[in-house]
């Protein structure tokens, strides 16, 4: 849409200066003034790229502002070497760096702002949002990918002094997750202790096992984080529906950590 959009300025500056060159050596006068419109055409090119593009925008319309008093015939040639021809170089100049400098700056503090809207400001990793918007593009390659959600399982209460010790937490276990995924793979925090991420995975059982690799990743700094996954298009063909496979396959493990006793007495009749 941007780059769409710079070349249609572009392209309308350079149309513009253009007609404004055939236009002012063909019917300009004394004191008509035509030579006015090529600040048009250098504002455009420099909102479109910026101060040195802007530069040169201001160069031309000048050398095309000379070569029209040499080819008007109701215009002395002399006019070209005239105090006003160097003044209207420097007000093109101006025109053109000027707003050239702005159109940039606006741009990169536009960049700055979408990233900060797209990142949560704890952690630094991308938000809901941004994260949907990716399963949205993995979606649209229809190939096989899992989405891992993990919650952590006791996160310190976010009260007075001990809201340090949550937030704490939190960076830490982002900054883990974020540096234990294969290059390709995403991860965002989506929830107060939640997080999920998206990684390559051919069926449910893949995708299983590498949240258990997650998990005891965590678990061996110490930190408790129960995950959940769905694969697509085994457990869902939609953002939606993975997310409900992989937020009731967390419940349930979840629950299932929470009674040993069970889980111990299972194991046994098993191998009984």
């Amino acid at each position: 849409m941007r780059d769409r959009l710079r070349y249609a300025l572009l392209t309308t500056a350079a149309v513009s200066g253009l007609a404004t060159f055939v236009g002012f050596a063909v019917y300009e006068r004394p004191g008509l003034g035509l030579g006015h419109l090529f600040y048009i055409s250098i504002m455009l090119a420099a909102l479109a790229t910026g101060p040195a593009i802007g530069a040169g925008a201001a160069v031309a319309a000048t050398g095309m502002f000379a070569s029209g008093v040499l080819i008007n015939p109701h215009i002395p040639p002399s006019e070209v070497l005239t105090t006003s021809t160097g003044i209207r170089f420097v007000t093109y100049m101006t025109v053109g760096i000027v707003t050239g400098y702005f159109a940039k700056r606006s741009r990169l503090l536009m960049g700055e702002l979408q990233l900060l809207a797209d990142r949560d400001a704890l952690t630094g990793l991308p938000n809901t949002r941004a994260f949907e918007r990716v399963i949205g593009e993995r979606l649209g390659r229809d190939q096989p990918f899992a989405l891992i959600v993990g919650g952590i399982d006791q996160l310190p209460p976010t009260t007075g002094r001990r809201q340090e010790s949550a937030d704490d937490m939190l960076r830490e276990v982002a900054s883990r997750l974020q540096h234990s995924l294969p290059p390709g793979d995403e991860v965002a925090r989506v929830g107060e202790d939640s997080f999920a991420v998206l990684t390559y995975a051919a069926s449910a059982g893949d995708a299983g096992k590498f949240a258990v690799h997650l998990q005891r990743l965590l678990a061996a700094d110490g930190f408790g984080v129960t995950f959940g996954w769905a694969a697509y298009p085994q457990d869902g063909a939609n953002a939606l529906s993975l997310y409900r496979a992989a937020d009731e396959r967390l419940y349930a493990r979840r629950v299932i950590h929470r009674q040993p006793a069970v889980v111990s007495l299972a194991g046994s009749s098993s191998s009984a």
